[in-house]
């Protein structure tokens, strides 16, 4: 946390301690940095001090290790490393990217060649199909009770890159007709960055969208160069840890990047597209039109490369789905979003309920901030 009036005309005297006394959403180094920000902070203070009324909400899990991930790990008492660490996960598989020392080692050339497995027993992840078709799932417990997972395991870490893409197509104004006639549900996905370097949780859609082929087509500037156009298909789960577990005698590695069994009813299939959207749209199109656009943690406001992307979404008319830290970000995403379409968001601003059940580190409010935490839509 920074002292939100950093960079005024005089120094930093020390840690931002001294919050505002209305909306308790900012802090500061002094006083001097209070008053001299005030003319900026006055615009958001109220709007701030409404978002702030939603920590309760947004801390809500169901998990035995929900305080532990969310008041614990915002209050320094824990972190991300340390959470891991006391599981065996720490710098381990996918979980690797879960903390910044792991991410730190992480290097896209060594990806291949890792175990993109859970590290965890065959009951605490989804490392083989469900026992019934899913339902619709509206929260982190209904989904841990369809899949059968205790509340202790921590796979809502990395699964809610799919859940929430489950999530934006139940919110999104499609017809579910569509979804549930068409063999192949095309999702063009915007801006992925970590969820690259854990793909295999994708193998999860095969559950969320049965005897469906599912089509992601993964478009934005942090693929590497020797990824652009290649594919991955994913034929089955994540594997577990257990060497007997049927996850592991009923697949076999084709090759680094695709993995197959017996059960060929549904596919996932994740294409790679270096650049910005805007500038891949036209050649995605000669493969097929997108039945819904998702964006994760997209960060609108913060970038100018957005504003071609919406432009484009607005002339396309396809559904749009995004998502961001804090609610904050989303309030200055719509404004973005509103500017270029001069209409209203399609899908209001929303708490997502697959949000990821650990807070971000050295948020910049203090209020709570998930990856995927809200989501909204045009």
């Amino acid at each position: 946390m920074e002292c939100a009036g950093r960079g005024r005309a005089a120094r930093c005297t020390g840690p931002p301690t001294r919050r505002c006394g209305r909306c308790g959403a900012v802090a500061y180094c002094s006083v001097s940095h209070q008053i001299s920000h005030w003319t900026d902070h006055k615009e958001e203070c109220e709007r701030l001090e409404q978002q702030m009324k939603r920590v309760d909400e947004l801390n809500d899990f169901p998990f035995t290790f929900a305080r532990e991930a969310t008041f614990e790990v915002f209050e320094k008492h824990e972190t991300r490393c340390s959470f891991l660490s006391k599981r065996g996960l720490h710098r381990l598989g996918m979980w690797m990217f879960e903390c910044c020392c792991g991410a730190s080692l992480a290097s896209f050339d060594c990806l291949r060649s890792r175990d993109e497995g859970w590290n965890l027993s065959n009951e605490q992840c989804p490392c083989h199909g469900p026992v019934s078709p899913a339902k619709h799932l509206t929260s982190w417990m209904d989904y841990y009770d369809w899949r059968r997972i205790p509340l202790h395991s921590p796979v809502g870490l990395i699964l809610h890159w799919p859940l929430t893409i489950y999530h934006a197509i139940q919110v999104a104004p499609l017809r579910s007709s569509t979804i549930e006639s068409c063999n192949e549900l095309c999702i063009h996905y915007l801006g992925p960055e970590k969820e690259l370097l854990q793909l295999a949780a994708f193998g999860e859609l095969h559950a969320l969208f049965p005897r469906m082929k599912v089509r992601i087509e993964l478009i934005g500037p942090a693929i590497p160069d020797n990824w652009d156009g290649q594919k991955v298909h994913l034929h089955s789960y994540a594997q577990c840890s257990d060497t007997e577990c049927p996850c592991r005698h009923s697949s076999k590695n084709v090759n680094s990047n695709t993995v197959t069994n017996t059960d060929k009813s549904s596919k996932v299939t994740i294409q790679f597209h270096r650049g910005y959207y805007h500038d891949c749209y036209r050649d995605l199109m000669q493969a097929s039109a997108p039945h819904i656009i998702v964006a994760p943690n997209a960060g609108i406001a913060a970038y100018t490369s957005w504003l071609p992307t919406l432009e484009l979404i607005k002339e396309i008319d396809v559904p749009a789905v995004f998502s961001d830290y804090c609610e904050e970000a989303c309030h200055l995403a719509a404004c973005c979003i509103t500017s270029v379409t001069k209409r209203p968001l399609s899908i209001p601003i929303q708490i997502n309920p697959f949000r990821q059940p650990m807070v971000v580190e050295d948020s910049p409010l203090l209020v709570p901030c998930y990856s995927n935490c809200f989501i909204f839509g045009m």
